[in-house]
C-alpha cells in the first residue's frame, strides 16, 4: 500500500478564461509542486475548486493529473458529492484512472445521523479497492465528524486509513490522535490548516494538507523536514513566516483567486482564472497577496 505522510497540498486546478481545463498550466503546477519537495498531491479538493466543476470537467482533470504525475509522488483524489451513488461513481473513476487513494467528505446539505454517515462511507469503500481518507470540513458540511464516529470507522473499515481534519482548533485533532490513533496506530492524521502543522506533529500526527504548499512549500515542507531532524531553530523561523499565511484564506471569499495570484507570484507559469461563482481578486486583494508573498519568501 502507498504510504501517505508529510505535506500533501490540495492542488490548484488551472483553467482557461472560458472555464475550460488548461493542461499546459496544470503541467507547470504539478511539476512545480513535485520539484519543490511535497510528499504527495491531492486533486479535486476544496482548493482545486471541485465543488464548482461539472462531471465532465472532473473526469478530464483527474485523468490528466493522475497520468501526468505518473507515480512521481502519491496521488489522492477527492470523491465529493451529497449522494452515496455519486460518490461511488467518482471514487470508481479515480481508481480506474490510477489514483493511489481517495479523499471522502461526509455528505453535506442535509444533516445526517452518525449511523447514516457511517453507512455512507461503508458503502463507498465496498465498491473500491484503493484506500481512502476521511475529510472533516465542518465549515462546509455544517456537521463535524465526532470522535466516536471516527473511532468506529477506523476500527471497522480498514481501507479507510486516515483523516484530513480541517478544523480551526487543535483539540479535535488532539482527540483523534489520542483516542483513535492509540487504538489503530497506522491511522494517519493530517491537519487541514497550515498553522496547526507543528502542533499536529508534536502530538503524534502525520502531516498537513496545506493550500499554501502550492505557493510557499518551503514553509510547511521545511517545518516537516526540520521536525524529523529535531531542528527547532529552523522550525521557529519558518513557523513565524507561516503566520502570515492564514489571512489569505479570508480573501475573496472564497480564496481560490488569491491563492492563484500567490502561485503566479511564486514563479509558476499559470493562468489565474477561477470557476464561477468564485470572484477574481480585485486590486486591493492582489496588493495584499503581494505583501504576504514578500513576508513568506525564502530567507
Amino acid at each position: 500500500m502507498t504510504d501517505f505522510y508529510g505535506i500533501i497540498p490540495p492542488v490548484a486546478t488551472i483553467f482557461n478564461a472560458d472555464g475550460s481545463f488548461n493542461p499546459a498550466g496544470m503541467k507547470n503546477m504539478i511539476d512545480a509542486n513535485i520539484k519543490r519537495g511535497v510528499h504527495g498531491l491531492f486533486f479535486l479538493g476544496s482548493a482545486g475548486e471541485v465543488m464548482h466543476m461539472t462531471d465532465k470537467l472532473r473526469s478530464e482533470v483527474v485523468e490528466f493529473c493522475v497520468s501526468y504525475t505518473n507515480k512521481r509522488v502519491p496521488v489522492l483524489v477527492g470523491a465529493i458529492a451529497c449522494g452515496t451513488t455519486s460518490v461511488i461513481e467518482y471514487a470508481q473513476e479515480a481508481e480506474r484512472f490510477g489514483a493511489d487513494g481517495l479523499v471522502l467528505l461526509n455528505p453535506y446539505y442535509a444533516q445526517l445521523s452518525e449511523e447514516a454517515i457511517y453507512q455512507h462511507f461503508a458503502k463507498v469503500m465496498e465498491k473500491v479497492s484503493i484506500p481512502a481518507f476521511l475529510y472533516n470540513l465542518p465549515g462546509a458540511t455544517g456537521q463535524s465528524l465526532s470522535i466516536p464516529l471516527i473511532k468506529r470507522i477506523a476500527k471497522t473499515i480498514p481501507s479507510i486509513i486516515g483523516l484530513k481534519d480541517t478544523v480551526d482548533t487543535i483539540s479535535h485533532i488532539r482527540a483523534v490522535i489520542m483516542e483513535v490513533k492509540s487504538e489503530r496506530p497506522d491511522f494517519k492524521v493530517f491537519c487541514g490548516f497550515d498553522e496547526y502543522l507543528l502542533s499536529t506533529l508534536l502530538i503524534g500526527g502525520d502531516g498537513c494538507v496545506p493550500a499554501s504548499a502550492n505557493f510557499a512549500p518551503h514553509l510547511t515542507c521545511g517545518i516537516y523536514e526540520a521536525f524529523q531532524k529535531g531542528d527547532f531553530a529552523t522550525i521557529q523561523k519558518l513557523q513565524n513566516q507561516l503566520s502570515y499565511i492564514p489571512p489569505l484564506y479570508q480573501m475573496g471569499p472564497p480564496f481560490f483567486g488569491a491563492m492563484k495570484e500567490a502561485i503566479k507570484l511564486s514563479g509558476v507559469d499559470i493562468t489565474t482564472n477561477v470557476l464561477s461563482p468564485s470572484p477574481m481578486p480585485d486590486e486591493a486583494t492582489k496588493k495584499a497577496v503581494a505583501e504576504m508573498m514578500r513576508n513568506v519568501a525564502p530567507k
